[in-house]
């Protein structure tokens, strides 16, 4: 991977000049679109160890996304597939309001 060629964030966090923190930031960043991502698109009520197992599964993932994150634009993606998801999600109660109206 060129390090010349970083994404928005790998250059707003500081990669280059502080790779330390600034991977730190990239995971936490990502572990949080991820996480909002899987909460909006795809969970399910489950009992507490299955949500346990499925959570570390998510951050192990997260730590392989981090590190293709300083090149690709893996958080930009994340926050529009949230963004998505919020105007799903929004659009969706609203019709299902508004068939409670009707009803």
């Amino acid at each position: 991977m060129d390090i010349n060629n970083m994404t928005f964030f790998a250059e707003l966090y500081n990669v280059r000049e502080n790779p330390e923190v600034g991977m730190w930031l990239l995971y936490i960043t990502v572990v949080i679109l991820s996480i909002i991502v899987f909460k909006l698109g795809f969970a399910r009520k489950l009992s507490l160890l299955k949500n346990i197992v499925i959570y570390s599964f998510l951050i192990f993932g997260c730590t392989i996304l981090s590190l293709f994150a300083v090149g690709l634009p893996i958080i930009e993606g994340l926050m529009v597939a949230a963004l998505i998801l919020i105007i799903y999600k929004i659009r969706l109660k609203q019709e299902r309001k508004q068939q409670g109206k009707e009803a």
